[in-house]
């Protein structure tokens, strides 16, 4: 799969649309299948009160309910800028065929949406982060896990 620079160009146009209007951070997102944009997203988590309303996930989200499912195969994602850890990790669940994105994190940090914070603390143990983690261990914390393992309906992802 080759890159194409009118999704990009489509991703950059959503996120300046996102600034000009005030409608959220200046991110924007494209999932393309078959050379067919099939789901596009700019961020909206000021807009509706929700941090994971970022362009990626936004798409990614759309994308999946265009196509039936919860995976992106075939799929190619371009993105405004390099995708934050969340963003990230949605799409190595959503497993598209590739990834581009235009602005690296470092310039991001430039315009104040420093990520490098949570790259940091991913390596770290729990109770090391910034975040207090604690660990909650009750009797039946393992049973809905066991339950899947035994379970017919289970499907894998």
């Amino acid at each position: 799969m080759a890159a194409d620079s009118s999704h990009m160009l489509l991703a950059i146009d959503l996120a300046m649309k996102n600034v000009e209007t005030g409608a959220g951070g200046p991110f924007g997102a494209v999932v393309v299948k078959d050379g067919k944009v099939i789901a596009a997203a700019a961020n909206s988590v000021t807009a509706t009160n929700d941090p994971t309303a970022h362009a990626e996930v936004m798409a990614i989200r759309k994308a999946c309910q265009v196509l039936g499912s919860f995976q992106l195969d075939g799929c190619e994602i371009y993105t405004s800028c390099e995708p934050c850890p969340m963003c990230l990790g949605a799409m190595y669940w959503a497993r598209p065929a590739a990834v581009y994105y235009a602005n690296t994190r470092v310039e991001a940090a430039e315009a104040g949406f420093d990520d490098a914070f949570i790259y940091d603390e991913v390596p770290f143990a729990p109770e090391q982060r910034t975040l207090k983690m604690s660990r909650l261990a009750l009797p039946e914390a393992k049973d809905h896990f066991d339950a899947w393992v035994a379970s017919q309906l289970q499907v894998k992802y």
